[in-house]
């Protein structure tokens, strides 16, 4: 896989034979957003080393048939061809020469909501191992408070991906209570009533794993957040299911805020299958303009991880979006939330160049006289995102969240590892 940044005068035509890969590779795997491209934009380049040519009667599950290939892997390496027929005499990939170029296999999760375009998740599916759907509430009498999953859940398994059920504090407000977090991990009998509540729920609706998002949780919890943990992972390892516990972006044990003290990294380690560090929001909707998931930032708290987790238990958060933000920033002002897509748009539509924080590792732009400012992902950010998970032997990824359109971040996931079955 290459990365191809666009410099002035850069056509797909003119890249494509630079490269010697057809145009039709480029434009399936990136989708440009635009006619023009944008300078700084990057395109991932990747050249086939194995096609194959459409009959009358072929379809997707044939061809996997016929070639001996996993369906999800065609989809990934075409994914121009997801959610309609195929023409007879297109081209479609069947491998490419850097085909799983870490030789790893990742556990790859993302989250969604009930109400998710339905388009987005299904260009997703493909390069899932889980998908976790946001959220399950419960009552202060231990009674659980559902969305509308059911749909969700058999698109998810219809692609052979596991579906995740997703336990949090958040309330109709859409904001985490603390007050319900500490009457529930507080409560043994409230918790035996719940459990037995998420079991069985998970049982009639075909979830193979739990998700515990519990934020902004009283540091004088801490113990009895970690043993509540503890005790759904046993009851639920029991009967089959695992456990997924979501970790605020810390970067020492001593970190204070309220966000942070509760997230016992060793004890809440030990207690679930899996952890996921929430490494993203560094750049967020009331702050002031910067990039979402610094590699810098994010990297510091993968290192620190490590030390408290086993790195195949963890799985590094990953976001899927940018903001764009009014200038000069005030604090209260709202920046607003786009797809890397859009950003490009919003470029092209501007005459803007994309510019690159080395130090971020993310890219950047201002439009509109500078009266805008606007950070986003692209092909470079998340391979540097990805190589952390090399670097460092994570188990997986997990994205937030499939509300935004990507094309890139699969391309490049799909050159780099394969997608782990469990």
């Amino acid at each position: 896989m290459l990365i191809h940044t666009v410099k002035p005068g850069d056509t797909l035509a003119a890249i494509a034979a630079s490269h010697d890969v057809p145009v039709y590779v480029i434009i399936n795997l990136n989708s440009p957003p635009t006619e023009e491209l944008v300078v700084g934009q990057t395109l991932v380049i990747r050249r086939p080393s194995q096609v194959y040519t459409v009959r009358a009667g072929d379809s997707i599950a044939s061809i996997a048939t016929r070639q001996g290939e996993d369906i999800n892997l065609l989809l990934r390496n075409n994914p121009q061809i997801l959610g309609r027929e195929l023409y007879v005499g297109e081209t479609l990939v069947l491998h490419y020469d850097d085909e799983s170029q870490t030789g790893r296999e990742l556990i790859v999760n993302a989250y969604a909501y009930p109400y998710t375009d339905r388009r987005l998740v299904e260009k997703a599916l493909p390069y899932l191992t889980m998908l976790t759907i946001f959220t399950y509430g419960f009552s202060p009498s231990g009674d659980l408070i559902a969305p509308t999953d059911e749909e969700l859940i058999a698109l998810t398994l219809s692609y052979g991906v596991r579906p995740v059920m997703l336990l949090s504090t958040l309330t109709a407000d859409g904001s985490f209570s603390n007050e319900l977090a500490h009457i529930l991990l507080n409560s043994p009998e409230l918790q035996d009533i719940l459990i037995e509540k998420i079991i069985q729920n998970m049982y009639n609706k075909g979830y193979y794993g739990l998700d515990i998002d519990f934020e902004y949780v009283p540091q004088e919890d801490k113990e009895a957040y970690a043993a509540f943990v503890e005790l759904l992972t046993m009851r639920l390892n029991e009967v089959g299911f695992l456990t997924l516990v979501a970790l605020a972006p810390k970067t020492s044990s001593a970190q204070t805020g309220l966000l942070y003290e509760a997230h016992d990294y060793y004890a809440l380690g030990r207690a679930a299958n899996l952890a996921l560090t929430m490494t993203y929001e560094w750049g967020y909707t009331y702050g002031p303009p910067m990039a979402v998931a610094p590699i810098n930032k994010v990297e510091e708290v993968v290192r620190y991880a490590v030390t408290q987790i086993a790195p195949e238990k963890l799985l590094m958060g990953i976001p899927l979006y940018g903001y764009d933000w009014m200038l000069p920033y005030e604090k209260g002002n709202m920046a607003r939330s786009i797809s890397p897509q859009q950003a490009i748009e919003i470029a092209a539509a501007n005459g803007a160049a994309i510019e690159y924080d080395e130090v971020a590792r993310t890219p950047w732009f201002r439009y509109a006289n500078d009266s805008h400012e606007v950070w986003f992902e692209d092909a470079r950010s998340i391979y540097a995102k990805l190589m952390l998970l090399e670097n460092y032997s994570l188990g997986g990824i997990g994205y937030w969240n499939l509300s935004r359109d990507f094309p890139q971040n699969w391309a490049v996931l799909n050159a780099l590892f394969g997608i782990r079955r469990i």
